[in-house]
């Protein structure tokens, strides 16, 4: 970031004299870098202190064209850091707006702070009309189903206490965004001498659940008694500390693991106790062998446990199974994020990285056994033979392929990956690797999230890459506005195949189900006639962009010349247009 787009020099600090001045003296001392917002008068009382009462430094204005985005660049800096960011949403329109962004970043337990607004809930004191219908009676009801806590104070010390606990619950696993709603008179108040804002030092977050001595050792016997132990790695943390007992778990145990590409990297794919291709929601050909061979399945925070073990063994017998995450503080009658029950033969309340840190310096206790023939030896997936499409040559994996050469001398974050990207492709070796999908399905967030990504990122010596589809990007491209303005280097590669193309293979399930024509699949589904022109579109906000690329001899040459941009600090976008049925080798 320029500095001087984010900061506003104030020779002496005003004293503390407003309501809202009070809210941002706390959130000054909450450690929170930044508040991304779309500017609303609901909050201009807090939009005024935090400019100049902090002289937009801690946190510091994130300018952005949207709500959705604001959220998801809040989601996209959590993914990287694990820490909350706080995002400003003006009243009820503004919250509207951000409604679907704030599922994705709840199904994926990302924190976040954010500070709603409306008008005086005193009618006496609204202005006319636009106070009116800016006001909301229990305005949370709109996004409590998927938000861990929400509250609406009516003092200033009430607001600062709902801060401060929405910032510890936050932060508490399993994670969620918190939703506080100022009244726009709490903030523009003059400030009573007698109100103090508290310091945070005192009030530390909650340890979070960690398995007893007598489980962690019922475990490691269930886990020395098995010849073919398999430990699920869903979601876990970003710390190389973390990664790095991962792997040292695995490898003590000598037990194989599986990785999901719904979620962020969580250990090394090409290690040789992960023998199978990640799948993303399915399971791999590999994958479901590896499973199905297993006699011993300890999942770890694994996003859909029961998913996994129908896919592998439908109705008939199944592997011992012990079943650890952390879910109960988020579950709700209105989301079925939590999905089915899963039969076990233990279940274990604890994080994934708080199960690893309490088995590992315990696993000396039982002698080292020996699996031969543990992990198994599959076959290679991938083939040197060309699949034969029709239409646009240049298929997902040869787009893989380019990147990795292209950005042969960088250290890549793919903030995310489409849907028709391969296992094979997934080659994490870091945890900074890959950050996973957007949590809830809600198509148009890559963008942003791309962008809350490369703002952690900026200084860091990675390069955060977005590999989005042309419906995500279309839906949420005005995002990337935030981080040209803000100057920060970011690619974006648009895999553009034109259409709306994971329904295609709805339609004709369905058709054939019905036995219809499956020819019509691709009725509304085609984003052509006229082609929207993806290039175009980032350079009106800004970016320097490229494409679409259709010949594959400019796409490596292409690919090259935008991470040299982004290395000195450009945010670029790239259009390639793919194969939408060309997904990877056969």
């Amino acid at each position: 970031m320029k500095p001087e787009l984010i900061n506003v020099p104030i020779a002496e600090r005003p004293p503390m004299e407003w309501g809202s001045d009070a809210i941002a003296e706390l959130l000054s001392r909450l450690d929170l870098p930044y508040i991304a917002m779309v500017p609303g008068s609901s909050y201009r009382g807090l939009h005024d202190s935090i400019v100049n009462y902090l002289g937009n430094t801690g946190p510091q204005l994130v300018v952005c064209l949207h709500e959705e985005h604001s959220v998801a660049i809040a989601q996209g800096y959590a993914k990287v850091t694990g820490r909350p960011m706080l995002v400003g949403l003006h009243s009820n329109v503004g919250l509207m707006h951000a409604a679907m962004a704030i599922y994705n970043a709840y199904c994926d337990r990302a924190p976040m702070v954010l500070i709603g607004a409306t008008g005086p809930l005193d009618a006496a004191k609204r202005r006319p009309w636009i106070d009116w219908v800016h006001t909301s009676a229990d305005q949370a009801a709109i996004v409590r189903h998927y938000v861990k806590w929400d509250d609406q104070p009516g003092s200033v010390e009430a607001a600062l206490e709902s801060l401060l606990r929405g910032h510890l619950l936050t932060r508490t696993e399993p994670a969620a965004p918190v939703y506080i709603c100022l009244d726009s008179e709490i903030q523009e108040c003059e400030l009573d001498a007698s109100v103090k804002v508290p310091e945070p030092g005192r009030y530390p977050v909650a340890t979070d659940p960690a398995p007893d001595a007598d489980t962690v050792g019922e475990i490691l016997a269930m886990l020395a008694a098995a010849e073919r132990p398999l430990i699920l790695l869903g979601r876990a943390g970003r710390t190389e500390e973390e990664w790095n007992r991962r792997v040292a778990l695995v490898e003590a145990l000598n037990a194989c693991c599986l990785t999901d590409m719904r979620m962020p990297a969580a250990f090394p794919v090409e290690h040789p106790r992960h023998p199978a291709t990640p799948g993303a929601g399915r399971l791999s050909k590999t994958g479901l062998e590896l499973v199905r061979q297993s006699d011993l399945i300890l999942s770890l925070n694994w996003t859909e446990l029961s998913g996994t073990l129908a896919a592998a063994f439908g109705d008939g017998p199944r592997p011992r199974v012990v079943n650890c995450k952390n879910l109960g503080a988020l579950l709700n009658g209105w989301t079925k994020d939590h999905f089915a029950l899963v039969s076990s033969d233990l279940e274990v309340t604890a994080g994934a990285d708080q199960m690893v840190s309490a088995l590992l310096p315990r696993v000396g206790e039982n002698p080292p056994i020996d699996r031969p023939d543990w992990p198994p030896a599959f076959p290679a997936t991938r083939s040197d033979v060309r699949p034969q499409v029709e239409g646009d040559p240049i298929l997902m994996s040869d787009l893989a392929a380019a990147i990795r050469e292209a950005g042969s001398g960088s250290k890549i974050t793919y903030t995310t990956l489409p849907l028709g990207w391969s296992g094979e492709d997934a080659l994490f070796s870091e945890p900074l690797d890959y950050l996973g999908r957007d949590g809830g399905g809600g198509v148009g967030s890559g963008p942003g999230i791309a962008v809350g990504a490369a703002l952690a990122l900026d200084g860091t010596g990675r390069v955060p890459v977005a590999v989005l589809g042309d419906g995500d990007y279309l839906m949420g491209g005005s995002a990337l506005w935030t981080a040209a303005h803000y100057r920060l280097p970011l690619l974006v590669i648009v895999a553009n195949n034109r259409s709306y193309f994971n329904d295609e293979g709805h339609q004709q399930q369905v058709a054939q189900q019905r036995s219809r024509p499956v020819e019509n699949r691709t009725v509304g589904q085609h984003l052509r006639d006229p082609d929207p022109d993806l290039a175009t579109i980032a350079r009106g906000h800004g970016l320097s962009a490229y494409g679409p690329i259709l010949d594959p001899n400019e796409l490596q040459p292409t690919l090259r010349k935008a991470f040299d941009e982004v290395g000195t600090g450009g945010t670029v976008l790239v259009d390639v247009r793919v194969n939408p049925y060309g997904y990877g080798r056969a």
